[in-house]
């Protein structure tokens, strides 16, 4: 393949990703309300193959040297899409189970905090970039994007098997998705921390009107 096409597939690849996690959405809703488990295959399925897309797509960008702007803005917006879609369909998941409060309110602290985090980076970005800085993901960010895709599989996987575990199992598998919740929970309020810190003086800029 030319640069060409290796361009557009990795544009595919990565607009994949909107396709793939909607049809999560879709699997996850039926098997909760069908209480039929051979849709929860397709559904673990398609939430599996957007995390391949995510992992896939910049490498292959940097392996063939068709990385671009639009594929910077373009990833990091599928990534929203994928959050905006399967966090809240977890937490309805929760709901609709009648899971207790305590793990409710995690969930909710957890869906909550990634929408706001990528809110306010979004605006840090966008603030920083009048000012011509270097607004491409650091390091922590891939990293929680990373680990965002097989948490959400973990997470998705104990709500739709639990009810066919005994509670031997459930109480273990459960204590171990309430330490993935709180770890991410907590890695998301330190990226705020630090996009915040290395963004500020654009903020000050901008707040001081110095142009």
């Amino acid at each position: 393949m030319n640069s060409r096409a290796h361009s557009l597939f990795v544009n595919a690849l990565t607009f994949s990703r909107v396709p793939l996690i909607f049809a999560f959405m879709a699997c996850a809703v039926v098997a909760e309300l069908r209480q039929s488990w051979p849709w929860i295959i397709p559904a673990c399925v398609a939430m599996g193959l957007a995390g391949v897309t995510d992992l896939l797509d910049g490498r292959l960008a940097r392996r063939w040297h068709v990385v671009s702007t639009f594929g910077k803005l373009a990833d990091p917006l599928m990534d929203k899409v994928f959050f905006i879609v399967s966090f809240p369909t977890l937490l309805w998941l929760i709901g609709k189970q009648g899971e207790n409060a305590v793990h409710f309110t995690v969930m909710l602290a957890f869906t909550v905090l990634y929408i706001l985090r990528d809110q306010w980076v979004t605006f840090l970005r966008a603030v920083a970039s009048t000012y011509h800085a270097d607004v491409s993901a650091m390091w922590l960010g891939k990293v929680r994007t990373a680990l965002s895709f097989p948490a959400a599989g973990l997470i998705y996987l104990y709500l739709a098997i639990h009810g066919y575990l005994s509670a031997d199992w459930n109480g273990p598998f459960l204590a171990a998705i309430y330490f993935v919740e709180a770890f991410l929970i907590v890695l998301n309020v330190y990226s705020c921390i630090v996009y915040t810190h290395a963004y500020w003086p654009y903020i000050r800029r901008a707040i001081d009107g110095d142009d």
